[in-house]
């Protein structure tokens, strides 16, 4: 027999991308009830369901590939043994309830089929009667055989023992939550713009109220919850995982770039490293208890010793994503100022204080369910990696297509990135182009994405000099291209 399923935990058993499966849905090759899907319906869509990644694809590939069911049951880490015996003792419940309700149900069936039997015989020539008993019969005895078991309603059984879903209200927003994680790091990695500031639990900012299902403590935390605030089921994200498999909690989100608050953080570098001759990947790590929140395509402004207005600082996007932060990452190219020439110098060792002041901009993803079109020239590849990286979290885009311009030879620096998502996830295609200048570049670009894409309407997040930018606007507009699904940042 079928079961019926949310959308996010059918596309997480078949194995596909949310915004693909909504995309069936839409078209109508998928059928819903009340916005869930049926098990046998998926099975007809998906008759091969993949259950298990194939290998040798590169380091990559299977990082990004063991999202897979098969192995996220064999390789990721269980939930800590008490949350395990909660969420396994909930569903014991469940079994133990539906048990004895067949349990009634069959003596009902046997006392209606014995009833049936013994009018039918003290009526002989009553036919209905009759018709009756052997309905019973019969039917008892379709119950009672033995049937294949659907897999996917064995699979889905196994889910909610590995990882919980959460409904967010009142947005609706869902995620899973594997392992070890609290509810905060799952909905970061999710894509979600939650509310939260140090994330450990001393804040309090990350309080959310608890509507259905049980949650469970998995980190310390000192913040107190007063007495009326835990009678009404508030708990802490940053402090707590589900202990039953399904689990809704009621809090707001940040709706855009207006609604994070600016910061100031003393970071440390963890690493300098160099992607190319020109280009040098500069990471920094918060401390524990100030972590930075931003959304992904924003930028920050670094200094190095002194206030924001010492020589050497520069503002520059992001290039990693949200549900990380406190590993942040920059591309630094060679240029003339006195930050770049410090660390091309090699002056900023591992543990080198950094100044941080932000985030900046509102160069990030609007919700909606079109596919997504981003374009970069050298390094506004920066932004447009921690948009491809959290547009890939959110799970909701039916596809994600990448341009990629370079103005010098080593300018693709990151190319091997690129190539592992294009052969991982089939919903992501890639193009890397090369010319010498910017702006015929991008009118380069802008022709190729006339040739591919403008049958269907998508939004398109542009990022590099301002050349480049604006040649790739005007295409794009002369193209027909509501300026509203255009969003552009100019990255020196």
């Amino acid at each position: 027999m079928a079961q019926w399923l949310t959308v996010w935990r059918a596309a997480h058993l078949v194995g596909v991308s949310r915004g693909v499966l909504q995309q069936r849905v839409r078209s109508g090759e998928l059928p819903t009830s009340d916005g869930l899907v049926s098990t046998a319906a998926l099975l007809r869509l998906y008759p091969q369901a993949e259950l298990a990644p194939d290998g040798g694809a590169g380091e990559q590939v299977a990082l990004i590939k063991e999202q897979a069911f098969a192995r996220r049951v064999r390789e990721r880490l269980l939930p800590s043994q008490e949350v395990l015996a909660q969420r396994l003792f909930r569903q014991s419940q469940e079994l133990a309830d539906l048990r004895r309700h067949l349990q009634r149900y069959h003596a009902l069936v046997l006392e209606l089929r014995d009833a049936a039997c013994a009018q039918s015989q003290a009526a002989p020539g009553d036919e209905a009667l009759q018709r009756l008993a052997s309905q019973a019969g019969t039917g008892l005895a379709r119950v009672l055989a033995t049937e294949p078991v659907d897999r996917l309603d064995v699979m889905d059984d196994m889910l909610k023992v590995m990882c919980a879903q959460v409904t967010v209200r009142p947005s609706g927003h869902q995620f899973a939550v594997e392992g070890h994680d609290t509810l905060l790091q799952a909905g970061l990695r999710a894509g979600l713009k939650l509310n939260y500031g140090c994330g450990n639990g001393t804040c309090g900012m990350c309080k959310v109220r608890v509507i259905d299902g049980e949650v469970a403590r998995v980190q310390h935390c000192d913040y107190p919850l007063s007495e009326a605030e835990k009678a009404q089921g508030y708990t802490l994200m940053c402090a707590n995982t589900p202990a039953s498999s399904e689990l809704t909690i009621e809090t707001l989100e940040a709706g855009g770039a207006r609604d994070i608050a600016a910061q100031q953080i003393v970071a440390t570098v963890r690493e300098v490293r160099e992607l190319a001759a020109d280009t040098r990947l500069l990471h920094l790590q918060t401390p524990r208890s100030h972590r930075l929140r931003f959304l992904a395509g924003q930028s920050v402004t670094l200094g190095l010793g002194g206030g924001a207005g010492d020589d050497a600082h520069r503002t520059l996007p992001v290039a990693s994503c949200p549900c990380d932060d406190r590993n942040l990452h920059f591309f630094i190219g060679r240029e003339d100022d006195a930050f770049s020439a410090r660390v091309f110098a090699g002056a900023l060792k591992p543990g080198t204080a950094v100044d941080l002041w932000g985030p900046l901009g509102d160069f990030v993803l609007d919700s909606g369910e079109r596919p997504l079109v981003f374009a970069a020239c050298d390094l506004g590849f920066a932004p447009v990696k921690s948009l491809i990286e959290h547009a890939l979290a959110r799970d909701e885009s039916p596809s994600l297509s990448l341009f990629w311009l370079a103005t010098r030879p080593d300018g693709h620096f990151l190319a091997n990135q690129c190539r592992a998502w294009s052969a991982a996830l089939d919903s992501f295609e890639h193009q890397l182009a090369y010319h010498s200048d910017a702006a015929a570049g991008a009118r380069q670009m802008g022709q190729a994405m006339r040739a591919d894409l403008f049958d269907i309407a998508c939004d398109f997040y542009l990022a590099g000099p301002e050349a480049f930018v604006q040649v790739l606007c005007d295409e794009l507009r002369a193209g027909g291209v509501p300026a509203a699904q255009i969003r552009a940042e100019v990255v020196a």
